[in-house]
């Protein structure tokens, strides 16, 4: 029987700022297997991201799982990174930036 999912203590506000900076967010906290942590919607772009505090380490599993995986995912620790790394990936598909 699989454990309640843990979250760090930087995943909430993360997820808040996301969502007032335009963004959808599905929190995927509790499927586990190395699953990142958010699935993040903006301007019909769709980003994985693993949320970690600044001394938060990957595990085994959340390594192998972005090693693997062939779509958009990044690991941030701050809503700032988040947003920077989904202002990029828009770029590259010649879309507007968040503000």
């Amino acid at each position: 029987m699989r454990r309640a999912a843990r979250v760090d203590a930087n995943h909430k506000q993360i997820v808040q700022g996301l969502r007032s900076s335009g963004c959808t967010v599905q929190d995927l906290s509790a499927v586990g297997k190395g699953c990142p942590d958010i699935l993040v919607g903006r301007n019909g772009i769709n980003m994985l991201i693993e949320i970690k505090t600044e001394k938060g380490k990957l595990t085994k599993r959340q390594i192998q799982w972005h090693q693997e995986w062939r779509g958009n995912a990044i690991i941030a620790t701050t809503t700032q990174e988040a947003i920077e790394a989904i202002n990029e990936l828009l770029k590259t598909k010649e879309m507007p930036p968040m503000q």
